[in-house]
């Protein structure tokens, strides 16, 4: 568990990012392609923690990022060099470009000033998706990596953001993957090397504290 005083320096609105992973309604929806995933989703409470730090991020000025994974109807540019790629293309439920299944999950509101990201190809929110960019151009430091799945796109974004320089956060109940007991071992044996694991609860009052201090003109330490 991090220290408050920790967490609050990481967390400076001014230079921290709220990545959303695949929190679509395609994957994580009622109607969704993986329904193990989503159902793990829903019942572990992650998607409704990954739409209460979102929310904080608004009323705290931390920008939102939502990333997610589509493909066009023709399958132009989609990756196929590997099983799972080759396993999404036989779902029943397809994340095609401009459907219901690409449109970001309730109960997660996406604001006006919020980024949506959109990738054809590949495992990772991060890489050759510029979002990487977007990060610099916006004076990220550090970036707070939330949704789906623990399996393989979160990972994905966590060890991107590390290796581009950025520090990572991870939201440990606000971040699902099959089985659930695998979750649980990719935080504890993985991700907590790489990244700072906190609760949302922790998270979000990390950020209204860092907020309030911002706002009594007091820079992070």
């Amino acid at each position: 568990m991090p220290s408050y005083e920790r967490l609050d320096d990481l967390l400076d609105p001014v230079s921290t990012v709220l990545l959303t992973v695949e929190c679509q309604q395609g994957v994580v929806g009622p109607d969704s392609a993986l329904p193990e995933l989503a159902r793990e989703a829903r019942s572990s409470g992650a998607l409704r923690n990954v739409a209460r730090l979102v929310a904080a991020a608004h009323e705290t000025g931390v920008q939102v990022i939502h990333a997610v994974a589509e493909r066009r109807p023709d399958g132009r540019g989609a990756s196929r060099n590997a099983r799972l790629f080759r396993a999404a293309e036989r779902l029943p439920v397809q994340q095609l470009s401009g459907s219901t299944a690409v449109r970001v999950a309730p109960p997660i509101e996406v604001a006006e000033e919020d980024f949506v990201v959109r990738r054809l190809h590949g495992l990772s929110p991060v890489h050759g998706t510029g979002v990487d960019a977007l990060l610099r151009n916006l004076g990220c430091r550090t970036l707070v990596v939330t949704g789906v799945s623990a399996n393989v796109a979160v990972p994905n974004a966590v060890f991107d953001a590390v290796n581009l320089g950025y520090t990572a956060v991870v939201p440990s109940d606000a971040v699902a993957g099959v089985p659930a007991e695998y979750t649980r071992a990719m935080l504890r044996n993985t991700l907590a090397l790489v990244a700072t694991v906190a609760t949302t609860d922790e998270v979000i009052g990390g950020l209204g504290r860092a907020h309030a201090r911002r706002r009594a003109g007091l820079r992070p330490a």
